[in-house]
């Protein structure tokens, strides 16, 4: 029982054993003002501090033994999903709990006491531990609901949030050179160069448009169709190659689709990385 519960419990329990001991203290005040009252009412004397002596030991020994309603619902939580086998542990547990209950709850007062110089008769009888043991039922459910409902938010929090679908990326493309603009299809293009102070737009269709800017702006703006830099001065469609080939000194050839050819750095080998990867595996 020691290793179960020394297995299950977590070193971030903190809050949980927190919000659960400041509950318990919480019902133990209000059932001592409660039972202090009723003796009145039976026309006994009101003796507030018996009745949080009576609670007060009770829900210490409860604090104390809290781990194992907690090991037990991890235990339930992550073992085999066995319905015997859970049923079987939860009602050792509620019986093993009320036993120790019983047991600490009647030492520490006897205890206590004979410190002050009385004595305390627990009235054992099958009607008292009956009585006992019908309230400790209600308290392990309790303390076994809370935590269960405690590790699920705990593990919705940490889950990783579900990631907003993307839109696709539009089917045309503008270029923009001044005044002019020109509709391509991002699919089309085989690759894009460097050409001075203008970028140019090889199409599949044979097609060659030179629009005034820079390699990086392009690069920045074609990155969302697969278009990847395989040259200081070359972007190439990674979609449109059909065919990689590794030359000696490490540079590389690529073969679009319809057949034209560009080669590639090996500063830039790992553009291609996966893509030669997919090859050797074939």
């Amino acid at each position: 029982m020691n290793k179960l519960v020394g297995s299950m419990l977590r070193p971030n329990d903190r809050t949980f054993y927190a919000i659960m001991a400041g509950l318990s203290l919480g019902i133990g005040v209000v059932n001592a003002l409660s039972a202090a009252h009723d003796a009145v009412r039976r026309g006994a004397a009101y003796d507030l501090e018996k009745q949080l002596l009576w609670e007060m030991t009770s829900i210490v020994v409860i604090i104390l033994l809290a781990p194992l309603p907690v090991a037990t619902v991890r235990s339930i939580r992550l073992g085999p999903a066995a319905m015997a086998r859970h049923i079987a542990l939860a009602v050792a547990a509620i019986v093993a709990f009320s036993a120790l209950h019983m047991i600490g709850m009647v030492t520490l007062r006897k205890l206590l006491m004979w410190t002050a110089g009385g004595a305390y008769d627990f009235q054992l009888s099958l009607a008292t531990i009956v009585y006992e043991f019908r309230k400790d039922v209600m308290t392990a459910l309790l303390i076994g609901g809370t935590l269960w409902l405690h590790d699920g938010y705990r593990a919705s929090a940490v889950r990783e949030p579900t990631r907003r679908s993307e839109p696709p990326a539009p089917a045309t493309l503008w270029l923009r050179d001044g005044a002019s603009r020109i509709r391509i299809s991002p699919a089309d293009i085989l690759w894009v160069a460097a050409a001075g102070n203008y970028v140019e737009y090889a199409m599949a269709d044979g097609r060659r448009h030179l629009i005034r800017g820079t390699l990086s702006a392009a690069e920045a703006e074609l990155a969302r169709f697969a278009l990847v830099r395989i040259h200081r001065g070359r972007l190439v469609n990674m979609a449109r190659v059909a065919a990689l080939s590794v030359l000696p000194t490490g540079d590389f050839g690529l073969t679009f689709d319809n057949g034209q050819s560009v080669q590639g750095s090996r500063r830039y080998r790992s553009a291609v990385a996966q893509l030669e990867q997919t090859a050797s595996l074939r």
